[in-house]
């Protein structure tokens, strides 16, 4: 429970502003927009536990500094940052308004912003499936990855791991397919966000491993590396953050146009996300339950191929959310299988003996 305190008082601040900001905007609405905050951030935390899941296996590395950093400035930046201005930047971007007037438009006049985001949302879309299709192949296709959940497939995809930039070339096809589909309007937004995705994803994880690798080493300035490394982790942690909520932001706006309550509901589930990615490290749970990581890059996958269907074709949030639940919970039921297996062996050992 003490993982969460902080999750809970953000939560009755949220909804106490929520219900008083509603009342004033319009009289006995205030309960209404406490079901909506509910709602809203339950969809967040659906959407973002495999999210959880992959920010443990990053803050494993990371010194406590900068895992404090991350529950801190990351909850700043990511309910401001991503939730807020990151969709503002990309309206603004490919609808070629202004960004103070998009912002305006956020705060005083929902709707128009709604049809814009709603224009762009093929782009937003491919931008967050791109990166996050990324990560699943480079873990994937990983030659050095020992443990396999789902043998028969794992096994073969880590040995494409020997070819170099594999994943790169197989996003490069994806991003070709995906365009095709498109309005010929969309297509070029569609294709640079998708690049802009591939290209973040190659820089900030490349950079990450090279801060890795230098920390681990003996070298003068480690202390400096070791700063720098951690901001790198922290920035990729953040895009990566970035790419799940962007499937949420879109479909926030289908339960409430009012920003300022999409904003709580997102800013209450992001914090248990984060409280529940800091139990995961300090309890070591990801060791304790040895193919929940494995499950979470499959719901990664899932998601990252829905994300770029729906530039296409509408594919509700539930759905996507619960794909993502199921492939976590089999993971956890097959690891708690292989717990007790073990454990059975340990002990039938011991009776020989």
């Amino acid at each position: 429970m003490k993982y969460f305190k902080g999750s809970i008082i953000v939560t009755i601040i949220g909804l106490i502003t929520a219900y008083f900001y509603s009342e004033h905007q319009l009289c006995g609405s205030g309960l209404k927009t406490l079901f909506i905050v509910f709602i809203l951030s339950v969809l967040e935390v659906s959407l973002s536990f495999d999210n959880a899941v992959v920010n443990a296996v990053k803050l494993e590395h990371m010194t406590p500094k900068w895992q404090h950093r991350f529950i801190t400035w990351g909850i700043l930046i990511a309910v401001f940052g991503m939730r807020l201005l990151f969709p503002i930047i990309i309206v603004s971007t490919f609808a070629q308004v202004k960004i103070i007037e998009t912002a305006k438009m956020a705060l005083y006049d929902v709707d128009k912003y709604t049809h814009y985001l709603h224009q762009t949302h093929s782009s937003i879309l491919a931008f967050g499936g791109v990166f996050l299709m990324m990560l699943f192949l480079h873990y994937m296709f990983n030659e050095n990855k020992k443990i396999h959940w789902i043998k028969p497939i794992e096994d073969k995809l880590s040995n494409f791991g020997q070819i170099e930039g594999l994943e790169t070339c197989i996003c490069i096809f994806l991003i070709y397919s995906m365009q095709h589909f498109q309005p010929i309007t969309h297509r070029l937004p569609v294709i640079i966000s998708s690049l802009c995705g591939l290209v973040l994803y190659l820089l900030v994880h490349g950079l990450s491993e090279l801060m890795q690798k230098k920390t681990q080493g003996r070298f003068e300035g480690a202390i400096n590396t070791s700063f720098k490394a951690g901001l790198i982790s922290f920035i990729y942690l953040e895009l990566l953050d970035a790419s799940f909520s962007l499937d949420g932001v879109l479909g926030a706006f289908a339960i409430s146009k009012d920003l300022i309550i999409i904003m709580i509901g997102l800013a209450i589930g992001a914090m248990f996300v984060r409280s529940l990615t800091i139990m995961l490290v300090e309890k070591q749970t990801l060791k304790q339950y040895i193919y929940l990581e494995h499950g979470a890059h499959w719901a990664i996958g899932t998601l990252a191929l829905i994300m770029m269907i729906s530039t296409k074709v509408e594919i509700s949030e539930v759905a996507t959310g619960l794909l993502g639940l199921i492939f976590i919970s089999l993971a956890l039921i097959s690891s708690l299988i292989y717990n007790k297996q073990k454990e059975n062996k340990q002990e039938n050992k011991e009776l020989i003996i």
